[in-house]
């Protein structure tokens, strides 16, 4: 029998690998004559030949759409989920080649090369919080969808370093619609009157095809403001997302001053722990650039940010300013959330609902709006939020500070199954965020078993991979490497490809891990500096005490993730037999 076999799966180079190499053993294992066709980018595409498709007894896909439909008009044909196809492909074959019909294009899906050659032109941007993992992934992801569906697409990343790949002008002027996968605001005016839809990183990761088809029906022409768009798509945008898309593009904001902040205290530190007090020195002029003026702006810019995503350029000056009463009050990271979204709303309040006159209108931007969301912001912060706030905080601190070993395991219990939860989704980044914002208030335990808990998903995927070699296929194997050096950086997603093929596994796997490294890092009172960087951080001396029991706390949960999951997983699920 002639076999024409085709993968596919945008969300997940390895799957369209593993499933396509299972599916292509199986099927010479029972004697058949296969041509693959390759839809990932671990491998080039090989197309089947008209000679191949004309001589084709079977043509099995295994994937959610038929590639270029019409070339199969007439023949026998069996399309599955690619998930379907891994369990067992020979039962998969089998019921192909029970089950085929003869397969008739749909008709509008047959004019589509005709109507888009070279397809319809999509420009997207995607932005996560901590620009790291979900915002490259995302965007391949949407690249792949996009070029299966026939469509000319190019994906801008707004990532840690900056945006790369960046959109010309020209190409988003020419593009039919415009994808923003942004869980964090970015600058509007340059998709001013094209078609935007927006959604999120976490969508475009995991239904890259169906964001896309959504976008061909559901974008609608914005003016390129985004505290006016009114938009059906922009208000169903903030009804999904509200208050978690503004306080994750605050705290992606102020993540850089952290870092820096943390890092710069951590190499004061180098010349003793007090060195610092004594003017004129290195130390000295270390602590006052971190702890001084970087630690001193955190609140500010946490504010400034949330208010910039709710009503855009006018909300940051009275945000700021909400932000830096909230650091003089004292009411620390709480009082600058709260003050990020009074002035946000009130500077989106005033530029909707205040009406001037044509000739004074020009004036809205630089004087009305900043001097009343300063002045309601600025008023409320002092008068009313302020001290409650503040005293609520200086509370929380204490607690925190003088809990006994009892309650910091159980604390580090909770945020370490948090971060291991869901690798990077809300969860993840809510213990993420009061981490960081304890920061402020110099309280350095949660976020220390915070990151080290983070870590160990994507750690725990590489030794399970390496451990249990004859239960992972080589591509498998290969990304058990990659996800090792992930998680080695703090970047939990790379345990995600695992977790997305086997989710009931891994995921306990992975919160039982997370949940020990956390506990053991709050146990023996372990102190993080800066909230990022993973594994390296330790080469800067002081950044995070104790060291070496802090390190023994990632390494045993992540034996205990990657060890638990090697023992669970089951062998014959995704295993390529080698050839």
């Amino acid at each position: 029998m002639n076999l024409i076999l085709i993968t596919a799966c945008p969300s997940g180079m390895a799957t369209t690998f593993l499933a396509a190499k299972r599916l292509e053993q199986a099927a010479t294992r029972l004697g058949w004559n296969v041509h693959v066709e390759m839809h990932g980018e671990i491998a080039p595409l090989q197309a089947a030949s008209a000679e191949q498709i004309a001589n084709a007894d079977l043509i099995v896909v295994a994937a959610d759409h038929v590639p270029a439909p019409e070339r199969f008009e007439g023949k026998r044909l069996f399309q599955a989920p690619i998930a379907s196809a891994l369990p067992d492909p020979s039962a998969f074959l089998s019921q192909a080649k029970r089950e085929a019909p003869i397969y008739s294009a749909p008709a509008a899906t047959a004019a589509a090369p005709t109507n888009s050659a070279g397809g319809k032109k999509i420009v997207a941007v995607t932005a996560c919080p901590t620009g790291v993992a979900h915002t490259f992934m995302a965007a391949e992801a949407l690249a792949e969808a996009g070029k299966a569906m026939g469509h000319q697409i190019r994906v801008e990343t707004q990532g840690s370093v900056g945006a790369q790949n960046k959109l010309t002008e020209a190409e988003i002027a020419d593009a039919d619609v415009v994808v923003l996968a942004c869980d964090i605001e970015v600058e509007p005016s340059r998709f001013a009157g094209k078609r935007v839809y927006r959604t999120s990183t976490g969508n475009a990761l995991k239904k890259p095809r169906p964001t896309l088809e959504a976008a061909f029906t559901d974008a609608a022409v914005e003016d390129g403001t985004s505290a006016a768009s009114s938009s059906a798509t922009a208000k169903k945008g903030m009804k999904e997302k509200g208050v978690y898309k503004h306080l994750l593009t605050g705290v992606s904001f102020m993540l850089p001053m952290v870092v820096a902040g943390g890092l710069l205290i951590a190499l004061s530190f180098v010349f003793g722990i007090e060195a610092f007090q004594e003017e004129g020195t290195l130390a000295a002029a270390l602590m006052q650039i971190g702890g001084g003026t970087a630690f001193a702006l955190m609140i500010p810019v946490l504010a400034g940010y949330i208010a910039y995503s709710i009503a855009d350029r006018p909300g940051i000056a009275p945000g700021m300013i909400g932000g830096m009463l909230a650091a003089e009050i004292g009411s620390g990271f709480i009082g600058g959330i709260l003050a990020g979204f009074l002035a946000g709303y009130v500077a989106l309040a005033v530029t909707r609902y205040v009406k001037l006159p044509s000739s004074v209108e020009s004036l809205k931007p630089i004087l009305i709006i900043p001097l009343i969301a300063s002045l309601v912001t600025g008023l409320t912060m002092i008068y009313v939020i302020g001290e409650p706030v503040a005293a609520v905080l200086s509370a929380l601190t204490s607690f925190l500070e003088s809990m006994g070993s009892t309650n910091a395991v159980l604390l580090g219990i909770l945020l370490g199954a948090m971060m291991c939860f869901d690798l990077g989704g809300p969860v993840n980044k809510a213990a993420y965020t009061f981490g960081v914002g304890l920061l402020a208030s110099e309280t350095y335990g949660p976020m220390a078993a915070i990151m080290a808990a983070g870590m160990v998903p994507a750690i725990g995927m590489g030794i399970a991979s390496f451990v249990a070699r004859n239960k992972f296929s080589a591509p498998e194997r290969e990304a058990g490497k990659a996800s090792f050096v992930l998680g080695l950086c703090f970047i939990s997603e790379g345990a995600i490809p695992f977790a997305a093929k086997d989710p009931l596994r891994v995921i306990p796997a992975c919160i039982a891990g997370g949940a020990v490294t956390g506990a053991l890092s709050m146990l023996v009172g372990a102190k993080l500096m800066a909230p990022h960087g993973g594994i390296f951080v330790l080469l800067i001396p002081n950044a995070i005490t104790p060291a070496l029991l802090y390190l023994g706390a990632i390494v045993v949960g992540s034996l205990i993730t990657g060890l638990g999951y090697a023992f669970i997983k089951r062998g014959a699920a995704q295993v390529a037999v080698a050839s």
